[in-house]
């Protein structure tokens, strides 16, 4: 498989990895018109390593659909407008819906937009019957986009207490080197610290980081965590994870003007269990 080159992103990226948090009370207003064009045009120009098409909808309760409802069973306050991601269910579709609505959220944060991502809290059902989605669409996420409240609501804050927003793995629970048997150091990473660090900084679904990075050479082998018992869905959703993270530490590396690229190779070293090989990055 031929992975595509994609377009570095206009904006600081570092700046806006550290900047974006998960937004869930919002002021009652829909987007400006003039903001909802910038976001979405800008949208248009987005791809994705995996040559996948990726598409993002703009709905909003502010439709002419009479009673329309948007429901997210009580964790988001406020937002009228809502981002709704499809795509066909093919081989790496999750990394791509991952990476590229990743991008599209860290341009959101430059604009000053709240957003979060959502894959279970929401009706889908609400949302399919505003949207143009195809029987075999997957539907996988949503994010809330609007203007952040200036004080999050009772239900935000039991949030992010409960999962631990700010709080992210060590580098040797989640960096390698040559193998699963030695934590990489932040020395041994040279120039792709930085990108390993906006990396570890990715959000994932309920913060459970399900990745891990092994640097062989000049190689970055990339790994989603997770039991083979899980059910389908739930994979799914770890390897979109493993998507958000692909995103944060290659734009960071194109910010950084470190060239590289992904590629499939055939591993040697042992992996663990629940470790599954997904992509590699090479060094040219």
């Amino acid at each position: 498989m031929e992975f595509k080159e994609v377009n570095k992103l206009p904006i600081d990226v570092k700046e806006n990895i550290k900047k974006r948090v998960s937004t869930r009370s919002f002021l009652e207003k829909s987007l400006t018109n003039d903001d909802k064009n910038k976001l979405m045009n800008f949208y248009k120009t987005l791809t994705n390593s995996f040559g996948i098409n990726v598409r993002v909808q703009y709905v909003s309760k502010d439709t002419e659909v009479k009673n329309v409802q948007l429901g997210t069973y009580g964790t988001i306050k406020g937002a009228k407008d809502f981002l709704a991601i499809t795509v066909k269910d093919e081989v790496f579709a999750m990394e791509a819906v991952g990476y590229q609505f990743e991008n599209l959220v860290l341009y959101a944060t430059d604009m000053g937009l709240g957003t979060v991502w959502l894959a279970g809290t929401f009706s889908r059902k609400e949302f399919k019957n505003i949207m143009e989605i195809s029987n075999d669409d997957l539907f996988p996420c949503i994010s809330p986009i609007g203007y952040p409240a200036e004080k999050r609501s009772f239900v935000d804050k039991i949030m992010r207490a409960t999962l631990g927003s700010k709080n992210r793995k060590a580098w040797n629970k989640l960096f390698y080197l040559n193998d699963f048997n030695q934590a990489l150091s932040q020395t041994d990473a040279g120039k792709y610290e930085i990108a390993l660090e906006m990396l570890r900084l990715a959000p994932s679904s309920t913060n459970s980081q399900p990745w891990a990075v092994v640097k062989e050479g000049n190689n970055f082998h990339f790994f989603c965590s997770y039991k083979n018992s899980i059910s389908n869905n739930m994979k799914k959703i770890k390897h979109l994870n493993l998507g958000i993270a692909l995103a944060h530490f290659h734009q960071t590396a194109m910010s950084e003007e470190l060239d590289g690229k992904f590629e499939i190779q055939d591993i040697k070293f042992l992996i663990p269990e629940n470790m599954h090989y997904v992509i590699s990055y090479s060094v040219k």
